[in-house]
Order: structure tokens, then sequence, then C-alpha cells
């Protein structure tokens, strides 16, 4: 059974693409934002298998008439723009006019569907923010309660905080979970924490909690400095080996210690290394072979941008909106030169498949894969919600 889902803000298609490979048939993909348009169509012209059904639609979420769909939807996801809750930007939330929280809970309000999944940053969760966040999980689990004119966002959620407490209430209610994950806990060579807030149809019945990550540091730990498997892996020879502080030692060897005997204990985290040692080094000509594989020169590293080590998940990938275009998106090679990733290398750090290209400059590239979900984390997720409404059906 697939299920018939809409993708809200879609940005470059990470999160469409996983929640597609979980078992979602998107009807309609919404992203006003021409360049990432640009990287959706080109896929679908490109020929890229998972593409070619999809339906994109280039619009302001705001202007989008849902009763204009001439077909169901059981499943809503979506990444509303995370620039007034980011760390790295000006902290506006509810001020801002990017926060498009308001849209994603009209969509699930004339829709209805039986389950939805939104991600956004860690920002979310930031103290002086608390009381907004809790105002956008009580929308989600009474979408049918509009905030009146000229009632503030305030006087809104007071309404919504004495209906939640009364338990008097008809209309259609979500069960709303919201969990802060670290993208490298699901297989994805980074460190990337987001907040992910999962909704299910009161109705349904659904007891649902969610997918424990699979990956852990310690296994990567053990890997490399009790077993060794993870330089044998990658033939590094041992005076080139990092040599591990006396606290990760024993986090490596406890590990060891638990798990011995264990048919499936946690994999380690994925690295740099993991993720690129395949690709040739940009600079090279083999790598004008390989899509999106060119060379940027001019990186440097300095206080606050120092670049992500080979043999730890890499710092996250960040869209380059604020500060140095790029930010962090370097990495120190073997001889401690700093280069900047490669447009390929992102999007194998964000887990998107080789045969997925983008469109447009080096910058605009790397924005497209700063603000995407990790196709990884996003199907994982997708799966887990994906399986219990197959379950509900059948």
């Amino acid at each position: 059974m697939m299920v018939n889902s809409i993708e809200l803000f879609t940005g470059a298609g990470g999160l469409a693409m996983g929640m597609q490979m979980a078992g979602c048939h998107h009807r309609a993909l919404i992203e006003w934002d021409k360049d990432s348009c640009d990287t959706l169509r080109g896929n679908i012209t490109c020929g890229y298998p998972p593409a070619k059904d999809w339906n994109v639609i280039q619009s302001d979420v705001r202007r989008i008439d849902y009763s204009s769909f001439d077909f169901s939807i059981q499943l809503i996801a979506g990444g509303p723009p995370c620039q007034p809750f980011s760390l790295g930007g000006k902290h506006q939330a509810y001020n801002d006019r990017r926060d498009m929280f308001p849209e994603a809970v009209r969509a699930v309000r004339e829709l209805k569907p039986k389950a939805f999944v939104f991600e956004n940053v860690k920002g979310l969760l930031r103290k002086s923010f608390s009381t907004y966040f809790n105002y956008i999980l009580l929308q989600l689990t009474y979408p049918d309660v509009v905030r009146k004119e000229n009632e503030t966002w305030i006087e809104h959620l007071a309404n919504l905080e004495k209906l939640h407490t009364s338990g008097h209430y008809s209309g259609t209610k979500y069960n709303v979970v919201p969990r802060l994950l670290n993208a490298a806990d699901y297989g994805v060579p980074q460190t990337r924490h987001r907040v992910v807030i999962v909704g299910f149809r009161e109705d349904l019945g659904v007891e649902w909690s969610f997918p424990d990550g699979k990956y852990s540091r310690e296994a990567l730990l053990c890997s490399k400095y009790v077993t060794g498997e993870y330089w044998n892996v990658h033939k590094i020879a041992t005076k080139k080996r990092t040599t591990p502080t006396q606290v990760d030692l024993k986090k490596a060897e406890q590990f060891a210690f638990k798990y011995a005997g264990e048919k499936e204990p946690p994999k380690p985290w994925r690295t740099v290394r993991d993720a690129i040692c395949d690709l040739p080094d940009p600079e090279c000509s083999v790598a004008t072979s390989i899509p999106n594989h060119e060379f940027r020169p001019g990186a440097r590293s300095y206080a606050g941008h120092t670049g992500s080590v080979l043999d730890e998940p890499s710092k996250t990938i960040k869209a380059g909106a604020h500060g140095v275009p790029g930010g962090e998106n370097t990495v120190i090679l073997d001889d401690g030169s700093v280069r900047y990733y490669t447009v390929r290398e992102s999007a194998r750090i964000q887990t998107f498949p080789d045969d997925y290209l983008f469109f447009g400059s080096w910058t605009e590239s790397m924005r497209q894969i700063g603000n995407a979900v990790p196709v990884k984390l996003a199907q994982m997720i997708g799966e887990s919600v994906v399986r219990e409404l197959r379950r509900r059906e059948e």
C-alpha cells in the first residue's frame, strides 16, 4: 500500500526523497524557491527514477487552495523555513515573516491527514522560544481551533491551553510527539541535530514512538581503538592513526565489553572518510566525469570555522546564508590542508544518492543541500510512520 502524501517547503527534496523511499506517493511537492524547483525539475528531466512522477508546484504555500486537490492525502510532510529559529539567524520566531508553521497547521486543518511529519532546527528548542514551541504543538494537536481575527498568538495559546486541560473537544485532534534527533545516530555521516514533530490523528488509536538510532559514537570509538577495524578498512597506517583520549579509550572498551557476543550491536557512526573516500581528488582530471564534483578554491581555516576532520562525522552542513558563504563546509585533509567540500561530497554527507543532481552555482547548490533533511534520516522516520499507517489500514 502506497501512502498518498504531499510535501510542503520541499526545498531540494531530501525529506521528500526519504519519505518516498519509505513508501509515500507524493501527489504534490510545493516549493516557492526557483533554484530549488530547478533542481527538482532538473532531476525529473534527467530521468532520475524516483522523481519521474513528481508533481512540482512552484508557489508560495500561502496561496495553495487545498480544496482544489482531487485526491485524498494520508500524510503531510515538510520542513517549515528554519531561519526564524536558527541559531545562526536573527531569532525572530513568531515576529519573522518567514515563520511558516501557521501554514503547516492550515494544511493539516484542511486536509485532515492520518499523520504528519515536520522537521526544524534545534534552535526551536531554545529557552526563549519555549512558549512558542508549545503553541506550535497545541495548534497541531487542535488544528480546527483557528486563531480569530484581532486575536494575538498569546491569546490563542491561552484558549488552546484551556481546551487542552478541559477534556471537552469534539473536533479533529492529533496525538503529537516531538523529539530532538542527531542524524549521526541514524547512519548519516554528520552531527546534525534537528527537531522532528510527528502526529497521528487520534481516531486511529495509534501507539507510536520514534525509532531508535542504530549507530553510536561509542561503536565508532570501539572500531578505532579496540578492534582497529575502522583503520584497517580504510588502510590507514598505524603511525597515521589518531590517538584516543583516556576518556574515549575507556568508552571504547566499555562498549566492547557491553556488546561482546551480541548479534546486532549498534553500528559505528559514519565518518567523512566513510562518505567520500572513493571520490577522486576534485582537482584531478578524473573528477570532471563526476556530476557536481568541481573543485572550489579559496578555503581557509580560522576561529569558529575550522572544518571537519576525516575520521569523525562531518560538522553540520550549513546553507551559507550567514557568515562566510559555505560556513563550516570545509574538510581537513590528511596532509593538514583545508578545502571546501564539493557539492557531490556535501550531497553524500546529506545521504543524497550520487545520481541525484543539483543545479546552479556552488553557493546555490550548497544552500539547497544545507537546508535539506538528510535523506537517510527522513527514510528511517518515514518507514516507522508508514509502517504504522499500513498496519492500521490492514
